[in-house]
């Protein structure tokens, strides 16, 4: 599978100026399986008796980058100089900057943005704390708070090998949504450290977007903060990626003209994205849902023993029909599999046995539970986690437009109504008559989306009495 630009290095070459040398080279990149993008000259040297070119090349990996560099370099008369990453250049120094709202250019601006001026900004806030929202950067200030403990796909790798995806996570928000916001990277991967650390920080923020911390301490440290905070506190992987899915989900149920309160639901993995799309399913009146772990379908009572705290919490919203047994067992009859799992788990037999125009989303990333070339011949609706096919559930798609309509609210927290009226706004979006197999959820580039999104879950916010501002 392509990995596009993700995957892309510019080969600066040293070329023999003989005819044929060029193809010679790129007959190599392709015998390789590389795909030769842009060919620039750069100089020419030994009095024209060298050439320096830079070939882009689209890769699959790493090191199979590392295979073309090595067989290019046998050719007698080319070798390769230098060697650049797209995804490295691009972050170079960092992909956020902070950047003044105001003139600083005179006596008058520095008195006006600093002293003596801000003295009585400090007063009007300590006499109306309600003017921090109106005087200060907290009313447009998201936090993004991750301890590293479960990074992507990649696992626990701390603090600083999670500032990467916080950073990009800040500019999909300004991007999208024109909010500011600013990676929080904790050392500690303490739960009562990082409660402590967000309740310190707080009065900075207008919410907090929790990111890429490891069930089931998520669940404990979310719960801790909403309870102690008077602003939205959510963890992004949970619950962004829920309203997603459900949003998705109503688009393709639209399609194959099945209700969402007639339908049985198999979910695969019971970690914390797994969870709270269960949760969200529930709320919305999903008719059955059977969820399964490595161990088979979860359940009350069953022979494993005793279920740890959030297992048990997924035993009591699932399975009301007591199924047991494997994931094979729990698809037999089932209209829908959502997998947030593992690669590669799916086989035709599984999906051969699952109900008519079957719905499949196949969301581990990067490797989806099945590859997609073959589930479209098994499932009317196909969606992964992946850019590069059609249908990708990206929770990219809701957290900019949820923390839009919260600050825009004011919000002192997100109610599950609130995700409701998200996931609802989201598969609006696609009108009934554009949605098809290949289009039931929009594209994370489609300026539609976080304006629905926004102001759906705002004007819920006010219907719900969590508000501070009325719309």
């Amino acid at each position: 599978m392509s990995k596009g630009v993700a995957y892309t290095i510019t080969l600066r070459c040293q070329i023999q100026n003989k005819p044929g040398m060029l193809g010679k080279l790129a007959t190599v990149i392709g015998d390789t399986g590389g795909n030769i993008g842009a060919v620039d000259a750069v100089r020419i040297e030994g009095d024209g008796a060298l050439l320096v070119r830079d070939i882009t090349v689209q890769v699959q990996d790493e090191q199979h980058g590392e295979q073309i560099i090595t067989e290019i370099n046998r050719i007698a008369g080319i070798a390769v100089l230098h060697t650049s990453d797209r995804v490295f250049l691009s972050h170079l120094g960092g992909k956020l900057a902070i950047q003044s709202r105001v003139p600083l250019k005179t006596r008058d601006d520095l008195s006006l943005a600093y002293t003596p001026g801000v003295a009585r900004i400090c007063r009007a806030i300590a006499d109306d704390p309600e003017a921090v929202y109106t005087l200060t950067i907290k009313r447009n200030n998201v936090a993004i708070v991750s301890d590293g403990s479960a990074i992507l796909g990649l696992g626990n790798l701390g603090a600083a090998a999670a500032l990467p995806v916080m950073e990009g996570k800040a500019i999909l928000l300004k991007e999208f949504a024109d909010i500011d916001a600013y990676p929080i990277c904790l050392q500690s991967q303490d739960p009562d450290v990082i409660v402590a650390t967000v309740e310190q920080i707080a009065p900075v923020f207008g919410c907090i977007n929790l990111e890429d911390i490891a069930a089931p301490k998520c669940f404990d440290v979310e719960e801790r903060l909403i309870e102690a905070l008077d602003i939205p506190v959510m963890h992004d992987d949970q619950h962004g990626t829920a309203v997603v899915v459900l949003a998705a989900l109503r688009n393709a149920l639209a399609l194959v003209d099945k209700h969402i309160g007639d339908i049985r639901v198999v979910l695969n993995g019971a970690g914390a994205a797994g969870t709270a799309i269960i949760k969200t399913l529930h709320q919305a009146s999903v008719g059955e849902i059977t969820a399964c772990d490595s161990k088979g379908i979860i359940a009350i009572n069953d022979d494993r023993g005793p279920l740890p705290p959030a297992k048990q919490l997924i035993a009591d919203m699932t399975n009301r029909e007591g199924r047991r047994g494997s994931l094979t067992d729990a698809l037999q009859g089932a209209d829908v599999f959502i997998g947030v799992s593992v690669g590669n788990l799916l086989t035709p037999e599984m999906l051969q046995q699952m109900g008519n125009d079957a719905i499949v989303f196949a969301l581990a990333n990067p490797v989806p539970e099945g590859d997609p070339e073959w589930l479209v011949h098994y499932a009317r609706v196909v969606a992964t986690g992946r850019s590069d096919y059609a249908n990708q559930i990206n929770n990219a798609l809701s957290f900019p437009g949820i923390y839009r309509g919260a600050l825009d609210a004011r919000a002192e927290r997100i109610t599950p109504g609130m995700l409701l009226a998200a996931a609802e706004a989201l598969a609006n979006v696609i009108a009934p008559a554009e949605i098809s197999e290949d289009y039931i959820i929009p594209s994370v580039f489609n300026r539609s989306v976080v304006p629905a999104i926004a102001s759906a879950l705002a004007h819920e916010a006010v219907q719900s009495g969590v508000a501070r501002r009325s719309l």
